[in-house]
């Protein structure tokens, strides 16, 4: 049967990355899934999943996207908020557009999709999973907009979890550092020159493995405890999964 046999689950960006991960990871579980993609269609190995093409940008597309998935699973009771995009920006040469973009893209996504999660949950219970990052913890010269896009995600998921815990509905994010991406497109950003330097950052500063960790081995398990029993008394908490990298208790 699985640990989350009969979970009801909802996931978003689940085309690639952390997403697609989740997906793998939680239908192993025994959840039942219902995955959105944007641009990139889904890939073929998760075609078991039911998929809906979602924008979560757009409060008519998400709010359509619940809908569906209330009517194919009967209700929600797990939202994975996986959509999101690490985009560059350095201070002092922001525009307006590379804000908005970095805003829409992680921050209000992520709002658009808690509230239509709650509305599902309200009556239930549920659990809410967001993505943070470590950038918006130790700030970025290369990512500025969005790490401070991260900090908000952060900042909601304490309000949304403090103003919907009468409900039974945790809320909760994860600063992961595995390979997705967003991870290339740092490294596409730095060009080939640097990347012997980030490497050499990177075993430096991630004491466990010095390298970016694994979406279905590294974050995966802790996706299924954060949907599973185990943390009913878990909520309003940034969990880093990054092998060290930011050590949040310090």
């Amino acid at each position: 049967m699985g640990e989350l046999a009969a979970r009801r689950i909802l996931v978003t960006g689940a085309a690639t990355g952390i997403g697609a991960a989740a997906v793998a990871v939680l239908s192993e579980a025994g959840g039942q899934v219902v995955a959105t993609y944007h641009n990139t269609p889904p890939p073929p190995e998760l075609a078991h999943a039911q998929w809906r093409r979602c924008d979560v940008t757009d409060p008519d597309s998400v709010a359509a996207t619940f809908r569906a998935a209330r009517d194919i699973l009967g209700g929600i009771d797990v939202l994975v908020h996986a959509a999101g995009a690490w985009t560059p920006g350095i201070p002092g040469r922001l525009t307006v557009d590379d804000l908005r973009q970095a805003l829409d893209t992680n921050f209000v996504s992520t709002v658009l999709t808690n509230q239509a999660a709650y509305e599902a949950m309200r009556d239930n219970g549920g659990r809410i999973i967001n993505f943070g990052s470590g950038e918006a913890v130790m700030g970025s010269p290369i990512s500025a907009a969005y790490a401070a896009a991260k900090s908000a995600v952060a900042a909601w998921t304490r309000s949304a979890a403090k103003a919907w815990a009468a409900q039974k509905i945790t809320v909760n994010a994860l600063a992961p550092a595995v390979e997705t991406p967003g991870a290339a497109r740092l490294r596409e950003f730095l060009g080939p020159e640097a990347l012997p330097f980030l490497e050499q950052q990177l075993q430096l500063t991630l004491p466990l493995g010095g390298k970016l960790g694994d979406p279905v081995d590294d974050v995966g398990p802790v996706l299924v405890f954060l949907a599973g029993s185990g943390a009913d008394f878990i909520t309003g908490q940034l969990l880093a999964v990054d092998g060290g990298l930011v050590m949040l208790g310090a």
